[in-house]
């Protein structure tokens, strides 16, 4: 959503109005999930998206309407009926809440709008968390990373339980639509940098990491005590390149909470260093590329020295999905995509229609075909002859 903000940004600066519709809470099958957003400027362009078709259609109407008649933030909820999605070009089936809220362009909200926009380019994760009921839809409290705030939600104890359910998604970048005792909802959205990648070794899999991590939006470190291999006629648009001894390199590079590192060197004593080293670091993920033989082999090492079990419980090693990878740019894949369900949590598992599913699917239609059947013998039957 950094365009959004950036936008917003520009349009508050220059005092122009604009609406800011987003993605609360979803049930079923939907286009969009919570945390997407569309600006809507005065003249009817957009900025973002919500899943296109007719749900965005009619809430880009609804959000020009506001501009024009005035009024204050209102919660809607779109039911994706077979019709509607027949006509959005979507088989979806269920429903979205969406706040469409007015009250974003109001001048004391570009501070924290410019922080948002500003977490997006590396400055420091941000959160903000908004109220979603009335009477004091629209007041919000942003939240950053050292524990700092500004804004409110009208109560000591919004404002802490917000503070709280922040800690779990400043990192993330998700959302969590929360309930107070009282009833009162407040939506808590965090907002962070693309995710970073240092990988330890510049060899083929790092190179094949590059590669496609950069379609999913991944920022990419490379250490390795080669000069040929970090390189950038290999990794041109990375933030940076180490080349160094791989204990002395990590001391050369900022490791955030929100890191990911995959060790991927050319040999098991190179691992061993790496891998020390990542796991006295604060990376949310630190993975291991290699065989469960080399594995167990670096762990006792790592044991003996004292880095305790409970770190090694949360190391990805070996690192990856099970999916069969034998190439590199398959075996990257296999580490792209458990990154993406850590970041996210996902579990891993397949989506296909369970047998119970598909085996009731088969039952309906059966039922739905033999009750057509009958219809259609019974009208035949009732049906004048046409013989003479």
């Amino acid at each position: 959503m950094h365009a959004v903000f950036k936008e917003a940004v520009a349009l508050l600066e220059q005092k122009r109005p604009f609406v800011l519709a987003r993605v609360v809470r979803t049930r079923g099958s939907t286009p969009q999930k919570p945390g997407a957003m569309l600006l809507v400027r005065r003249d009817g362009a957009i900025v973002g998206t919500l899943g296109g078709g007719c749900v965005e259609a009619e809430v880009w109407a609804r959000c020009r309407d506001l501009m024009e008649r005035g009024g204050g933030p209102e919660m809607s909820t779109f039911q994706l009926s077979d019709d509607l999605a027949a006509q959005s070009g979507m088989v979806c089936g269920g429903s979205m809440d969406i706040f469409i809220d007015p009250t974003a362009a109001r001048p004391e909200f570009l501070p924290a709008a410019r922080e948002i926009a500003g977490a997006y380019d590396g400055n420091g994760s941000v959160a903000m968390a908004t109220v979603m009921s009335s009477p004091s839809s629209g007041t919000y409290l942003l939240l950053r990373e050292d524990g700092g705030r500004a804004g409110g939600l009208g109560s000591a104890a919004l404002d802490d339980m917000a503070a709280d359910a922040a800690r779990a998604h400043l990192h993330r970048g998700t959302s969590e639509l929360l309930t107070a005792r009282d009833g009162t909802e407040v939506l808590v959205e965090a907002f962070t940098s693309p995710p970073t990648v240092l990988i330890v070794g510049g060899g083929h899999i790092a190179l094949a990491l590059y590669d496609l991590g950069q379609m999913l939006g991944f920022h990419f470190i490379i250490i390795d005590d080669r000069p040929q291999f970090a390189s950038r006629e290999r990794f041109p648009g990375a933030l940076a390149l180490v080349v160094d001894d791989y204990d002395r390199a990590f001391q050369k590079v900022r490791i955030t909470p929100g890191m990911y590192v995959v060790v991927a060197t050319r040999g098991h004593k190179h691992d061993d260093d790496a891998l020390r080293a990542a796991v006295l670091s604060p990376a949310r993920y630190v993975g291991l590329v290699g065989s469960q033989r080399k594995v167990l082999l670096i762990y006792r090492h790592l044991l003996r020295e004292g880095i305790p079990l409970e770190r090694l419980r949360q190391v990805h090693a070996p690192v990856g999905l099970h999916i069969g990878a034998r190439t590199p740019h398959e075996i990257a894949l296999s580490i792209l995509a458990e990154m993406v369900m850590e970041r996210y949590g996902g579990s891993g598992q397949a989506m296909k229609l369970s047998e119970k599913l598909l085996t009731k699917a088969a039952e309906l239609e059966s039922r739905g075909a033999a009750l057509e059947g009958d219809t259609l013998s019974h009208a035949g039957a009732q049906a004048p002859s046409s013989a003479p």
